[in-house]
């Protein structure tokens, strides 16, 4: 099980997340879409390759780069995704999956 974070927010405090898997920075904190996706899009497509249902997306960051990681890992794991969402009054994940494709 991995914790894709789509991108690096330094300080962030993440020991949470650490829970539902080894976690694995996709795109690093100082990196910015500009005029160009296209390097961003292959990073994110290498980091995503073995996406599966007991992997995680961290959604953090640029929204251009969250984007991006959301429909690449639909496209590898069969429309389903599976996020991280983040319950500030609570502190803590909450695990929701998300099928863009038809339900099983």
């Amino acid at each position: 099980m991995t914790v894709y974070i789509t991108q690096e927010v330094r300080g962030r405090d993440l020991t949470d997340a650490i829970q539902f898997g080894d976690l694995q920075i996709l795109v690093p904190a100082k990196e910015q879409i500009a005029y160009s996706t296209q390097p961003t899009v292959r990073r994110i497509a290498k980091g995503l390759q073995k996406f599966d249902d007991d992997d995680y997306l961290l959604l953090s960051g640029d929204p251009v780069i969250i984007g991006i990681a959301l429909a690449y890992a639909s496209i590898v794991n069969r429309g389903k995704v599976n996020v991280l969402k983040w319950d500030r009054l609570e502190a803590k994940y909450y695990p929701l999956h998300i099928n863009f494709g038809k339900e099983d």
